[in-house]
């Protein structure tokens, strides 16, 4: 886990809600304690928009930031990054940047992070904002993520926040050689979680986990 400088203004409640949502987390079945720490230790309230909305920013729920978008409930977050098996770093390409707090996840535990998101007031709001919170090395990329970021590839692992119609060629080959795609997948109401891992450049292995509700992942760029 990283030493870093904490900019914002902490409050013993604040500390206490997020230890309490962590241990929550545990209880639902996140076993990976450095994703725990992670998220005992990232400022969720700090990435809702809405001020509004802060009061609810420990809760185990999802809820909008912006341009019809949302921060995913805690557990889906820490779910999906238990399937990563992040290490310190490796360098990891986030689809569906939205408020920062996936990221900022990431960043946590050690992982140089790369991050798209197709809305521009979303992407201007998130790369201003996730420095201020003390990830400055967190770098942020508007475009499309289906076509990922191929000219920094290849990716250790890469993660889809957004429901996706179908698996993306090139965030597969993307991928490093034993490299880790999570992903949710289908058009429906629900989406089931996969973890891809590339055996070879010929070789996938594909695994099939829970069914989860996300916004859908959308082509091009939204100005």
């Amino acid at each position: 886990m990283k030493d870093r400088y904490r900019p914002w203004n902490e409050s013993a409640r604040e500390t206490g809600l997020r230890k309490r949502m962590a241990q929550g987390l545990k209880q639902k079945g996140i076993t990976d304690e450095n994703v725990l720490h992670a998220f005992a230790s990232v400022p969720r309230h700090l990435f809702a928009f809405d001020s509004a909305l802060i009061g609810r920013a420990y809760d185990d729920n999802a809820f909008p930031i912006a341009e019809g978008q949302t921060i995913s409930q805690p557990f889906t977050v820490a779910y999906q990054t238990q399937m990563l098996e992040v290490k310190k770093g490796e360098k990891i390409l986030e689809i569906g940047t939205g408020s920062g707090y996936q990221a900022a996840i990431l960043d946590e535990l050690g992982a140089r992070v790369f991050t798209i998101e197709r809305v521009k007031k979303l992407f201007d709001l998130t790369k201003s904002l996730l420095p201020q919170l003390g990830y400055p090395t967190v770098k942020c990329f508007y475009g499309d993520g289906f076509q990922g970021l191929p000219a920094f590839a290849p990716f250790d692992k890469i993660l889809v926040t957004a429901a996706a119609p179908f698996v993306p060629d090139d965030l597969l080959k993307q991928l490093k050689t034993g490299g880790i795609l999570v992903i949710p997948v289908g058009e429906g109401d629900t989406q089931l979680m996969k973890r891809f891992t590339k055996i070879s450049e010929s070789e996938i292995k594909e695994e099939v986990f829970d069914a989860f509700r996300f916004v859908p992942m959308l082509p091009g760029k939204k100005i």
